[in-house]
């Protein structure tokens, strides 16, 4: 008896979900495996790989309210008027980095409020 590939690939096709839930479950039964286990080992590989923990906050744009964006700037940062007018000025930049994830997220709130374009990286 050949396998024929191509004739199980056509049948499958024509089947319906019940019928491949009743598949699944005898090759795991005659074959003594589980579906699940690999896509379960593969979903938290990739899970521990893309667990990010510091954030920068860029200011992509200052909006129209450039005078709000720069004061919010100096109040976040700390930096003179200058220096947060020059950041400002030449967006995008980055505004703070290594923060929390909570931290990122409230201070883009903050200068979204403002009217600046904020990403968070």
């Amino acid at each position: 008896m050949a396998f024929d590939k191509d004739a199980i690939i056509a049948s499958l096709k024509d089947a319906t979900i019940l019928d491949l839930a009743d598949l699944v479950s005898a090759i795991e039964e005659e074959f003594n495996v589980s579906a699940a286990a690999p896509v379960a080992a593969a979903g938290g590989a990739e899970g521990g790989a893309a667990e990010k923990t510091e954030f920068d906050v860029e200011l992509t744009s200052a909006g129209t309210a450039k005078v709000k964006v720069i004061k919010a700037v100096r109040e976040a940062t700390g930096l003179g008027l200058k220096e947060a007018k020059d950041l400002v000025d030449n967006a995008p930049s980055i505004v703070k980095e290594g923060l929390d994830e909570a931290a990122a997220n409230e201070l883009k709130a903050a200068l979204e409020e403002t009217g600046a374009a904020v990403t968070v990286k």
